[in-house]
């Protein structure tokens, strides 16, 4: 397998933006991603993408030229953008193409998300009760964390509050001022012991990413991030996730930490040699598992280090330095990029303000989506 590096990234802002479609702003990131990694269109040899609802990344080519790649739709749920780059990175290391663009792009109606029963093999039961709703299951969730582990609430209001000071800090951003701790835990409560500030909200956003062969970067001579390892996995049997119609007596394993594994062992580090993460944070308790569920901490230590601030952006482990799905919105064919546009920037070094000190070497991200399906990229400068 040969080595793989991304060259160029490209983000759109996310938020809500009028008048502009969900596909037009997929285009608007790969254009700024070309830009950024000074090729043409007609230099990438093929691309994957995806969204959940605004459309298909193959139509793409109307705007940005009928060059005769090919170009494969990506739907994973919230792995989507993962899976593109998954695949993209695979397509190069396998020696089939040298250049390629993963891309993710989404635009969500204001609410909640509303999935069908049917579509996750669900009765209509399921959703009659409301779990199709899935801020009802996240917060059934991490209540039973939360007792099982001796978490409080305060420590889901700090995960907020650490998520609004860094977004406020990015450009991209959709939620850019600092919400203060009381404000946060005072806050209309959307489903206990979840408030309204430690919800993400469904947005709009693209992301885009070209990477390259050992060889092109060679050529090229670019500004060049290693993808040191891919993973994306399902849930096994016995885990307890999204749109799971019952729940074990005794736990079973977790999607989570089959990916966070398999990608710490074909990059030939472990947890302790990551420099910045950026975590599935669809809510403030996500955050918090899923520190654990990645091999950054035992369960429960959470309470400690966020008390400590471990992950703010001066911390031992800075987390979501961008602010995370929380301050970003949750675009889903786009976040799981944005997390890795983020990590390819604190690389670089070129993240002004919210930039992590000291030089950071090695990047984590995952992301996490319906129905129980992780994806994590390790990055090396």
């Amino acid at each position: 397998m040969r080595n793989v590096y991304i060259i160029g990234a490209g983000i759109h802002p996310f938020g809500r933006t009028e008048g502009r479609s969900g596909r037009d702003q997929g285009v608007f990131a790969v254009r700024q991603a070309m830009t950024d990694s000074g090729l043409e269109w007609s230099d990438i040899e093929c691309a994957y993408g995806g969204s959940a609802a605004a459309g298909n990344a193959d139509i793409m080519v109307n705007e940005l030229g009928l060059t005769g790649l090919p170009s494969i739709n990506v739907s994973n749920g919230c792995a989507t953008g993962g899976s593109a780059l998954a695949s993209a990175r695979n397509a190069i290391a396998a020696g089939e193409f040298d250049v390629a663009l993963a891309v993710g792009f989404d635009k969500h109606p204001r609410g909640a998300f509303n999935s069908k029963p049917a579509e996750y093999g669900l009765p209509e039961w399921y959703g009659e009760t409301g779990m199709m709703l899935t801020t009802q299951f996240f917060a059934l969730k991490i209540q039973r964390y939360m007792q099982l582990h001796g978490i409080s609430r305060t420590t889901l209001g700090r995960v907020a509050e650490k998520a609004f000071r860094n977004g406020e800090k990015a450009d991209h951003a959709w939620r850019r001022s600092q919400v203060d701790l009381d404000t946060i835990l005072n806050s209309p409560m959307v489903n206990d012991p979840l408030t309204k500030y430690m919800f993400c909200s469904p947005a709009e956003g693209a992301v885009a990413l070209i990477l390259a062969s050992e060889k092109k970067v060679k050529e090229f001579g670019s500004d060049a991030v290693k993808i040191a390892s891919v993973a994306v996995r399902t849930r096994p049997a016995g885990s307890f996730e999204v749109f799971a119609p019952a729940i074990d007596i005794d736990n079973g394993g977790k999607p989570t930490v089959l990916a966070s594994n398999a990608a710490f062992e074909a990059a030939g580090i472990g947890p302790e040699d990551i420099d910045v993460a950026q975590l599935q944070d669809t809510e403030s308790g996500a955050e918090i598992m899923h520190m654990a569920e990645n091999g950054f901490c035992k369960d429960g230590d959470q309470e400690q280090w966020l008390a400590e601030g471990r992950t703010e952006i001066n911390g031992k482990l800075p987390v979501n330095t961008d602010g995370g799905c929380l301050a970003c919105g949750e675009p889903i064919g786009a976040s799981g990029l944005r997390q890795v546009y983020e990590n390819t920037i604190q690389l670089r070094g070129r993240g002004g303000t919210r930039q992590v000190p000291g030089s950071p070497k090695t990047a984590y991200s995952h992301v996490y989506g319906a129905p129980g399906l992780s994806g994590v990229a390790i990055l090396e400068r």
